[in-house]
């Protein structure tokens, strides 16, 4: 090698070293971030200025100290109360915590059956406000439409084979947080659980407290689009949805593209998709292929259950917003181009949206009865027939 390529070479290592040093510096000192919703102290901090708690049935106060008071037949603080029995109609307080903190984990599971997925309710209050800002089926809530259980992770759930279901969305609160599950599915179910949280937290008095609500049409209506989530007004921001279509007809159902009413627009939107599939990040068709942010859990026979999460790609809004989803198919016989294969269709969608607003917030649109939350769930027999 010459002196002209030895100063080349030199000079070149050199570049590449204070790139890298650029490009790492930043990351390695800045602090880790919760985006959604404050700053989380870093792994190494030993004083946080927070306190850790967590409730379940053995600890049900979260007070320090105060856990595992129950006695079984081994004794007092034996595996006491770890399951409780909700019959028909029961409802029951998962935590009821005072002070300012946020809710970073909640895990549940119970038996294995879609109506209890469906039919039992989540509702969660916070600030004292009487009405929910949370209120949906407990599956849906957890990752998974048509209570069909199947084993995935995304950056807001993960789901185990055996019905252990686990959110990890934070809910920040500054004065106080309650969260109820209601057994309406028509049958007693076991439930364990544990709602992990902290203390302390420093959120200011507008931050973001979570939403969620729940919409199934089944059917749809030709030619009126599907709300994923229907008006709100105040200022948000749209953190994704769970969303769930069992197809009623032949030919392909997902060319209907998602639209962003944002901060006053009326007949046409800021925020418009190219189709359904590839709202979730998917295409050609739908695959049962779960990512961290998008993908579908679901893809069996007439049964999808598919889900977007705008972590990365924040949906904010100022004033209002409205999400929905139009109900377009595809038949590749029909005569002509692409476009003229379209056609308005209906099929049986639901939707669990998930959104950050301040309280007092106004209450979410009713919730679907019962009776249509449990109509036409997933059946094993639809599993053994593919």
């Amino acid at each position: 090698m010459g002196a002209r390529e030895f100063r080349y070479d030199g000079g070149l290592k050199r570049l590449l070293h204070w790139a890298l040093v650029l490009a790492v510096y930043p990351i390695l000192s800045c602090s880790p971030r919760n985006d959604l919703v404050t700053d989380t102290p870093n792994l190494w901090d030993l004083s946080p200025g927070l306190r850790t708690r967590s409730i379940s049935f053995e600890s049900p106060t979260g007070g320090k100290g105060e856990g595992g008071r129950a006695a079984s037949p081994l004794g007092v603080g034996r595996k006491g109360a770890p399951v409780r029995v909700l019959q028909v109609g029961e409802e029951v307080e998962l935590c009821d915590i005072e002070g300012s903190g946020t809710i970073r984990h909640l895990w549940m599971t119970t038996y294995d059956r879609p109506e209890i997925f469906r039919g039992a309710v989540v509702r969660a209050y916070w600030e004292g406000q009487e009405h929910p800002s949370i209120e949906a089926p407990l599956g849906d809530f957890a990752g998974f439409a048509h209570g069909k259980v199947t084993a995935y992770q995304s950056a807001a759930h993960s789901v185990g084979s055996r019905a252990a279901m686990n959110v990890w969305l934070p809910m920040p609160f500054t004065q106080r947080a309650r969260l109820t599950l209601t057994n309406e599915s028509g049958a007693e179910m076991p439930l364990f659980y544990q709602v992990d949280y902290t203390l302390d937290d420093d959120h200011p008095p507008d931050v973001g407290r979570l939403h969620v609500a729940f919409r199934r049409e089944n059917p749809t209506t030709e030619g009126v689009d599907f709300e994923i989530l229907s008006q709100r007004h105040g200022k948000g921001r749209f953190v994704g949805a769970v969303i769930g279509i069992r197809s009623l007809g032949p030919n392909w159902w997902g060319e209907g593209e998602v639209k962003f009413y944002l901060d006053g627009d009326e007949e046409f939107a800021t925020l418009v998709g190219t189709g359904s599939e590839d709202y979730v990040g998917l295409s050609f068709g739908i695959q049962e292929t779960p990512f961290l942010y998008h993908g579908a859990s679901l893809v069996r026979g007439d049964y999808v259950s598919m889900y977007r999460w705008h972590i990365p790609d924040p949906v904010y809004w100022e004033s209002a917003v409205r999400v929905t989803m139009q109900q377009i198919g595809h038949d590749p016989q029909a005569p002509g181009e692409y476009l003229e294969r379209l056609f308005e269709r209906s099929d049986d969608w639901s939707a669990a949206a998930f959104w950050y607003e301040s309280v007092p917030s106004a209450p979410l649109s009713p919730l679907v009865s019962v009776d249509e939350r449990l109509a036409d769930l997933w059946q094993e027999e639809e599993e053994e027939e593919d």
